[in-house]
């Protein structure tokens, strides 16, 4: 591990200050090859450009977003109409992949990268659970996501509360801390 003072190399704008590290993150080499490939499915529009205009969480905004799906993938979507909400996999392409420790803005204490939600990970896959607004072709209208605009889509799942709802789960280790 080591722990930089700045993220060297990378072309860091006024708008993406999240590229550099905070005091107290740590950042890591990442390995030279990768291990798998994956097919962008599409991609989602959001009224979102800038980190700093992204909500921080999925429940934070009623902003309905249109999921536009790779018109080969269409037929896919048989079905999935009687969902009222789908789990959207999607691919954030414009954050660090080698963040073992954060420093989130909002709590203030250091976490590493798998204790936290955050976009920045090693392999930047995020997850929303979205409702369901309509479908139209190969587009889909859902509430309920965080990301930039023109975020690539990696999956759509439907989302059944009898599988994917787990009640007995502990809120999380921010909720301990009362905030």
């Amino acid at each position: 591990m080591i722990e930089r003072k700045s993220n060297k190399g990378a072309d860091v704008s006024a708008d993406d200050d999240f590229l550099k590290l905070r005091k107290g993150e740590v950042a890591v080499a990442p390995p030279k090859e990768f291990d798998a490939s994956l097919y962008f499915i599409g991609r989602i529009r959001t009224p979102w450009q800038s980190r700093a205009q992204c909500p921080k969480n999925p429940r934070e905004s009623d902003a309905i977003c249109t999921i536009e799906l790779d018109p080969r993938w269409t037929p896919a979507l048989k079905g999935l109409e009687i969902v009222t909400h789908v789990l959207l996999l999607y691919w954030m392409d414009r954050t660090r992949r080698d963040l073992v420790v954060q420093a989130p803005r909002h709590y203030g204490e250091q976490r590493g990268t798998f204790a936290l939600r955050s976009p920045a990970r090693p392999n930047p896959i995020a997850v929303s659970v979205a409702r369901l607004v309509r479908i139209e072709g190969n587009a889909l209208y859902v509430v309920g996501i965080d990301c930039l605009d023109n975020t690539p889509l990696l999956d759509i799942k439907p989302y059944f509360a009898s599988t994917d709802s787990v009640p007995e789960a502990v809120v999380g280790w921010h909720a301990r801390r009362g905030e």
